[in-house]
């Protein structure tokens, strides 16, 4: 269980520069310069994310029952990951208007992913990682709001189009992830 906590501090930390630390971010990236900063920024994003995944899977390997969610919760579970695929693409497609309205589709992304995951599971490294995700994305989704509104930030959407695709590419995802990469990657079939 440790080091899943190390992972998720320092990979959810990193995320969380921009958002809760921005000054002091704005004062090192200058200090470092903007290559070496990103650098920096992604040897310890990828260190952390490396202490979760290894550390998640060795708690899955001795696993603490906290409670056994309803065979239900898993079809909520799946429901809800369809609008965080969604949201997903969205971030990366400029011009949507769901980005427009939302300002952070990744973030509230995460935060749909991993209250998601929370319903449907119920040991305790489930708690750790999928309750750490969901309380990083509240706190860091309010935080990003409330910079935008500050800075008068708009996400200018283009058009109907970019929607759809944000829609259609993300519903393929969820498809595809559902059926095939959630059992590839994660070792469990979300539709079994």
């Amino acid at each position: 269980m440790a080091l899943l906590i190390l992972g998720l501090v320092i990979f959810l930390g990193v995320h969380s520069l921009r958002a809760l630390a921005g000054p002091w971010r704005t004062r090192q990236r200058e200090r470092l310069g903007a290559l070496r900063w990103k650098v920096l920024i992604a040897v310890a994003s990828l260190a952390g994310f490396v202490l979760l995944v290894w550390g998640f899977g060795l708690a899955r390997a001795a696993p603490v029952q906290l409670w056994s969610p309803p065979p239900w919760t898993r079809h909520v579970t799946g429901l809800l990951m369809l609008p965080a695929f969604i949201l997903l693409v969205a971030a990366y497609l400029p011009g949507t208007h769901i980005k427009a309205a939302i300002g952070h589709p990744m973030t509230a992304a995460v935060k749909t992913w991993a209250l998601a995951h929370l319903l449907a599971n119920g040991t305790l490294a489930d708690v750790v990682l999928f309750g750490s995700f969901l309380a990083w994305s509240v706190v860091t989704f309010s935080a990003a709001r409330r910079i935008d509104r500050a800075a008068g930030t708009r996400y200018p959407a283009q058009g109907a189009a970019r929607d759809i695709a944000a829609v259609v590419l993300g519903a393929l995802a969820w498809a595809w992830f559902a059926h095939y990469g959630h059992l590839w990657l994660i070792g469990v079939n979300p539709i079994a």
